[in-house]
C-alpha cells in the first residue's frame, strides 16, 4: 500500500510529501538516491553512512586501530597546524 503520492510536473519535477520528507529526514538541498532493485525503483536519502561503512569503503576489512580521545585530538591538532600553516 502506498504511503503517499506525487505528481510529476511538465519539467519532470516532483514534490515529496511532508510525511515522506519527515520520515527520510530531508529538507531543502537534500540529495535523494534512486536505485533500481529488480522491477522496483527505490528512493532513499543519499549520504547516510556509518563511520564503519566509510572505513570499510576506504580500508577494506582491516580492523581500525583503537585511539584514545587525547590521541585523536592531538592528531587533529597536528593535521590542522600542517594544513593551515602559513607558507
Amino acid at each position: 500500500m502506498a504511503i503517499a503520492h506525487s505528481k510529476v510536473t511538465a519539467q519532470g519535477q516532483i514534490s515529496v510529501p511532508a510525511n515522506v520528507r519527515q520520515k527520510l529526514g530531508i529538507g531543502p538541498g537534500s540529495v535523494l538516491e534512486w536505485r533500481e532493485d529488480g522491477d522496483k525503483i527505490v528512493v532513499r536519502r543519499a549520504g547516510r553512512f556509518s563511520s564503519m561503512e566509510i572505513h570499510l569503503a576506504l580500508f577494506g576489512a582491516k580492523k581500525p586501530e583503537t585511539r584514545t580521545a587525547g590521541e585523536m585530538k592531538e592528531g587533529i591538532r597536528r593535521y590542522a597546524r600542517k594544513r593551515y600553516a602559513r607558507h
